[in-house]
């Protein structure tokens, strides 16, 4: 039998900030519902700023553009009826717009809301991931790198 390959998941999360409060998403998970910055997968022929982009607007309504890099970040996510899965989460800092009317969430959101960093501090047994506090904390911090840290090469043909 053929040993299973290794793959690592490769995400993307948007930090907006605005007076002080966070844009979060609160979503449905296996372990129930969970507060999470925007953040999804990055798809086959995305660059990972197409995807923070386009990961933000599905999951909150409200347009983003990145900023910085905010942090790469690793984590193991152990699962008792399958094999763990290991993240690489690349979070981003930028300006979110108002939200389009017209747009509809993904079907796991449940709502967005803004929180303050003491609000999301006050309430880890909700948090999707560790990650979620840790990149807030790296933003308040002011950590950032410039975008051009980020480098793409040969990208696939657009979908």
């Amino acid at each position: 039998m053929k040993p299973e390959t290794w793959v690592p998941h490769v995400t993307v999360a948007a930090i907006v900030e605005r007076h002080g409060r966070f844009l979060l998403v609160e979503e449905h998970t296996t372990a129930g519902l969970r507060l999470n910055q925007p953040a999804g997968h990055l798809e086959a022929g995305e660059t990972l700023l197409e995807a923070v982009v386009r990961e933000t607007l599905e999951e909150t309504a409200h347009p983003f553009a990145p900023e910085a890099l905010v942090g790469m970040y690793m984590t193991h996510i152990e699962r008792p009826d399958r094999a763990g899965t290991t993240y690489l989460r690349f979070t981003f800092c930028g300006a979110g717009g108002e939200p389009d009317p017209a747009s509809s969430l993904d079907a796991d959101i449940v709502r967005t809301l803004w929180m303050s960093a003491e609000e999301l501090r006050a309430c880890p047994d909700r948090h999707r991931t560790p990650l979620v506090m840790q990149c807030i904390d790296d933003y308040l911090a002011g950590r950032r790198f410039p975008l051009d840290f980020v480098h793409t090469h040969s990208v696939g043909p657009k979908r």
